[in-house]
């Protein structure tokens, strides 16, 4: 169990907009910070983190709240996980006691995937670093590589001995479970027998984008030609390949900062360039690149380089990538190395100096490098040569900006000696059968699944939950302060006529909206308001210095998420720059005293024209009592007449 102050250290430290910006490019916007959302495919940023509430909104997909939650939802952390998590980052000290085999046992399935990799990781570092063979062959490879001892202790390399099965012994040893072992692919079952999947490998960790270890890559040294030279763990559920880009973890800060991500192949690449002093880079990890893993990258940078090998055989298969990262909407370069290198070797034999500025002169748009590329291949070949256009400008068709694909037309038309006019019709066709295929695939589906379509119903808007709503936003971010509020009471005149006089007292708001509430009986009709409402109320109550951060952070989820919601909904307009285009909204801070009366003026309203309706409908009972009821309705007019007289004013007048 982690203790109590050590959780309230946690949240006192952590700052939301440091905790995202982890995982999210998050840039300035007013005195928030905007961003693509991660938890959907996004081009236009819709994500909204607020320092000063230190909390976070993420329109599209609905969810929110603080730094905690932000990791339970996307990281899939538990809260103890998401608070260990943020105490490492802060260099919190953290007390918990050790886990029994029993608290193991009773770990959901990927909360044990999890903790058996961390095993396996732990376990593979201390083999490399503590036995004689993990010294005499793996570190030894390591040394050969050019790796440091701080390279390889911040990547967690490590080594499985060449033992059949020395892993899962000790495994099970510590209490961890064969099924999870499994799971995993760290252990291979067969019939009654098992054995280490990574025997006499060393082993490069895979990390999720907070660290986590997800799952392993390991390479042989033996000259075993039966064997695979790397072998991953396979699919789990805690491990998707298409989903992970290795050295991300690593990598993410500075991707953010240079904006620009360096794409290679193998674990060794990103590790030498890191070492050199470069480190925004990340691989794929010998699987073909992938929409998910592109959008890894989109919410970092809008720019990738690709970094080829000078004799990659597959290049050609490989270039097919760089359609799928335009595809996404992003900026793409390609850099090739000299003939026999790749980027570990160049990295290896160079200066940091030396590599920065090779990058740099060999950076080519990706068009051009096609162009140089299908032309060689074609040969001065008519007929190639019309194909390889083809290629490029179906490449072109896949970028989602219509400037973007005016410019790239251009050049291609300057590299290829065709005219504009060509590339633009046959882009055109290339466009048209892109849409034909479309929507011959959409009635398809809908043949197939014999949707019928029926006209929406327009949706009433219920007042009553927007001015309950309304009252619980007021109170969370304007609770504690004293205003001056003007209430508007009848007085008689010197001619005997009734008339609205002002009346001016201080009170703090929270007060003022309770002791309202209280004078007519009003009751909350959403259950959720009413819980929200009545947790704020005694908290304001009890607390002199309230801090919307604690308070959120003492919350459910559900709760917290409800409150975030509420709180980040009128941020929304930032996310497109209404200030830039000179609209300037007002702040609501400045008239606080006037917004919480004309609040609860219109919520008595509403609940008045209820009230009149449901007297009306007591009207067509037989033995309604007519005059009582019209009486009642009488006073009830009378008074939604004095209210609006009021609202009026509050709305029209100066407080």
């Amino acid at each position: 169990m982690i203790s109590k102050s050590t959780i309230e250290q946690v949240f006192e430290t952590a700052r939301v907009e440091e905790v995202i910006g982890d995982f999210v490019n998050l840039k300035k916007s007013g005195s928030n910070f905007k961003g693509l959302s991660p938890f959907s495919d996004e081009r236009s940023p819709s994500f909204m983190v607020s320092p000063v509430k230190q909390i976070w909104k993420d329109f599209s997909s609905g969810k929110g709240g603080n730094a905690v939650t932000f990791l339970m939802e996307h990281e899939h952390f538990t809260y103890p996980e998401a608070i260990k998590y943020l105490a490492k980052k802060y260099n919190i000290e953290i007390e918990e006691t050790e886990q029994t085999n029993e608290q193991k046992e009773e770990a959901n399935e990927r909360e044990s995937l999890y903790l058996v990799n961390e095993f396996a990781n732990t376990y593979f570092q201390n083999i490399l670093h503590k036995t004689d063979q993990g010294k005499a062959i793996g570190l030894s490879y390591f040394k050969e590589r050019g790796f440091t001892n701080d390279t390889i202790k911040t990547y967690n390399l490590g080594y499985s001995l060449d033992e059949w099965q020395a892993f899962t012994d000790e495994a099970l040893g510590k209490g961890y479970q064969l099924e999870f072992l499994e799971k995993t692919g760290l252990t291979i079952v067969k019939e009654d027998k098992r054995f280490d999947r990574f025997k006499g490998r060393v082993m490069f960790p895979i990390h999720s984008m907070s660290g986590r270890i997800l799952g392993f890559g390991g390479r042989i040294l033996a000259a075993d030609k039966k064997a695979a030279k790397y072998v991953n763990s396979p699919e789990s559920e805690v491990y998707h390949k298409s989903k992970v880009l290795y050295g991300l973890f690593h990598a993410k800060q500075s991707i953010a900062k240079e904006d620009n991500c360096f794409l290679v192949e193998g674990y060794t690449d990103v590790i030498q360039f890191h070492q050199t002093g470069i480190k925004n880079v990340v691989a794929s990890s010998g699987t073909a690149l992938t929409p998910e893993q592109i959008r890894l990258i989109n919410r970092l940078t809008k720019n990738i380089t690709v970094l080829f090998d000078g004799d990659a055989a597959g290049i050609r298969a490989s270039i097919r990538g760089i359609d799928l990262i335009l595809e996404q909407g992003l900026n793409v370069k390609v850099v090739m190395f000299p003939n026999g290198e790749d980027p570990d070797s160049f990295a290896k034999q160079n200066t940091l100096e030396e590599l920065s500025s090779y990058l740099e002169d060999n950076s080519k748009d990706f068009i051009q490098f096609k162009a140089a590329l299908l032309v060689e291949e074609a040969n001065n070949d008519p007929i190639k040569k019309a194909e390889t256009i083809r290629e490029i400008v179906n490449s072109i068709s896949k970028i989602p900006d219509p400037i973007k694909r005016e410019i790239y037309i251009q050049e291609c038309s300057r590299i290829m000696d065709i005219s504009e006019d060509v590339l633009f019709s046959t882009l055109a066709q290339i466009n048209k059968k892109e849409r034909s295929d479309a929507n011959k695939e959409y009635k398809e589906e809908q043949k197939a699944f014999n949707v019928i379509k029926h006209e929406q119903p327009k949706v009433k808007v219920d007042l009553q939950y927007v001015l309950e709503r309304k009252i619980i936003e007021i109170l969370l971010l304007y609770g504690n302060e004293t205003e001056d509020f003007e209430d508007l009471v009848l007085k008689e005149s010197e001619t005997g006529d009734l008339q609205l006089e002002p009346v001016v007292h201080k009170a703090k708001v929270f007060e003022k909206v309770y002791l309202d509430l209280q004078e007519d009986e009003m009751q909350f009709s959403d259950e959720k308001f009413k819980s929200l409402y009545y947790t704020i109320i005694d908290t304001l109550h009890q607390a002199e210095d309230f801090q919307l951060k604690d308070f959120i952070n003492r919350l459910g989820q559900d709760m917290a998420n409800e409150v975030t919601t509420i709180l980040m909904e009128d941020e929304r307009y930032r996310l497109h720059d209404w200030q830039r285009n000179h609209i300037i909204p007002k702040e609501k801070k400045e008239t606080i005293a006037q917004l919480v009366s004309q609040t609860i003026l219109s919520l008595r309203c509403f609940l008045i024209d209820q009230k009149v309706a449901e007297y009306q409908n007591d009207t067509l009972r037989e033995d309604a009592n007519l005059r009582s009821i019209l009486e009642d309705v009488n006073d009830y007019v009378k008074l939604k007449m004095l209210l609006s007289k009021k609202l009026g004013k509050v709305v029209g007048g100066k407080i």
